[in-house]
Protein backbone atom coordinates (compact mmCIF):
# COMPACT_ATOMS: atom_id res chain seq x y z
CA UNK A 1 0.00 0.00 0.00
CA UNK A 2 1.13 3.29 -1.21
CA UNK A 3 1.84 6.18 1.18
CA UNK A 4 -0.47 9.10 0.77
CA UNK A 5 0.04 12.81 0.66
CA UNK A 6 -1.41 15.57 2.40
CA UNK A 7 -2.70 17.22 -1.06
CA UNK A 8 -4.12 13.51 -1.61
CA UNK A 9 -5.57 13.47 1.85
CA UNK A 10 -7.44 16.69 1.59
CA UNK A 11 -8.70 15.86 -1.73
CA UNK A 12 -10.29 13.12 -0.08
CA UNK A 13 -12.20 14.24 3.44
CA UNK A 14 -15.28 14.55 2.00
CA UNK A 15 -15.58 11.61 0.25
CA UNK A 16 -14.51 10.07 4.11
CA UNK A 17 -16.76 11.61 5.80
CA UNK A 18 -19.80 10.71 3.76
CA UNK A 19 -18.92 6.52 3.41
CA UNK A 20 -18.13 7.32 -0.44
CA UNK A 21 -14.10 5.73 -0.55
CA UNK A 22 -13.56 2.17 -1.29
CA UNK A 23 -11.83 -0.18 0.95
CA UNK A 24 -8.67 0.53 0.14
CA UNK A 25 -8.64 4.14 -0.29
CA UNK A 26 -9.89 4.04 3.24
CA UNK A 27 -7.28 2.19 4.34
CA UNK A 28 -4.79 4.23 2.87
CA UNK A 29 -6.69 7.35 4.48
CA UNK A 30 -6.50 6.24 8.01
CA UNK A 31 -2.98 5.00 7.73
CA UNK A 32 -1.86 8.79 6.63
CA UNK A 33 -4.34 9.79 10.14
CA UNK A 34 -2.09 7.29 12.29
CA UNK A 35 1.23 9.06 10.47
CA UNK A 36 0.06 12.79 10.45
CA UNK A 37 -1.28 14.74 13.28
CA UNK A 38 -1.73 17.79 11.18
CA UNK A 39 -4.08 15.96 8.62
CA UNK A 40 -5.93 14.39 12.31
CA UNK A 41 -6.24 18.43 13.29
CA UNK A 42 -7.61 19.32 9.58
CA UNK A 43 -10.00 16.37 9.90
CA UNK A 44 -11.35 17.23 13.03
CA UNK A 45 -11.86 20.93 11.46
CA UNK A 46 -13.75 19.93 8.67
CA UNK A 47 -15.69 17.91 11.25
CA UNK A 48 -16.26 20.97 13.64
CA UNK A 49 -17.29 22.95 10.32
CA UNK A 50 -19.69 20.23 9.34
CA UNK A 51 -21.30 20.18 12.49
CA UNK A 52 -21.84 24.22 12.72
CA UNK A 53 -23.14 24.80 8.89
CA UNK A 54 -25.57 21.60 9.16
CA UNK A 55 -27.14 23.54 11.82
CA UNK A 56 -27.25 26.61 9.47
CA UNK A 57 -30.93 27.00 7.78
CA UNK A 58 -30.52 28.04 4.35
CA UNK A 59 -32.90 30.53 4.37
CA UNK A 60 -31.14 32.24 6.90
CA UNK A 61 -27.97 33.11 4.61
CA UNK A 62 -29.12 36.65 2.65
CA UNK A 63 -28.54 36.54 -0.85
CA UNK A 64 -25.19 38.37 -0.18
CA UNK A 65 -23.25 36.06 1.81
CA UNK A 66 -24.64 33.36 -0.23
CA UNK A 67 -22.76 35.25 -3.15
CA UNK A 68 -19.93 36.08 -1.76
CA UNK A 69 -19.56 32.81 -0.11
CA UNK A 70 -19.74 30.84 -3.33
CA UNK A 71 -17.43 33.13 -5.17
CA UNK A 72 -14.56 32.65 -2.44
CA UNK A 73 -15.10 28.88 -2.73
CA UNK A 74 -14.55 29.38 -6.22
CA UNK A 75 -11.24 31.07 -6.12
CA UNK A 76 -10.24 28.93 -3.62
CA UNK A 77 -10.69 25.84 -5.78
CA UNK A 78 -9.38 27.56 -8.93
CA UNK A 79 -5.52 28.43 -7.02
CA UNK A 80 -6.65 32.58 -7.59
CA UNK A 81 -6.20 35.02 -5.24
CA UNK A 82 -9.36 36.64 -4.26
CA UNK A 83 -8.62 39.99 -4.97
Amino acid sequence: MTEMACQDFVELVTDYLEGHLDEVSRARFERHLDECPPCVSYLQQIRDAQGVLGRVELDTISDDARDQLLTAFRFWRSGRPDS
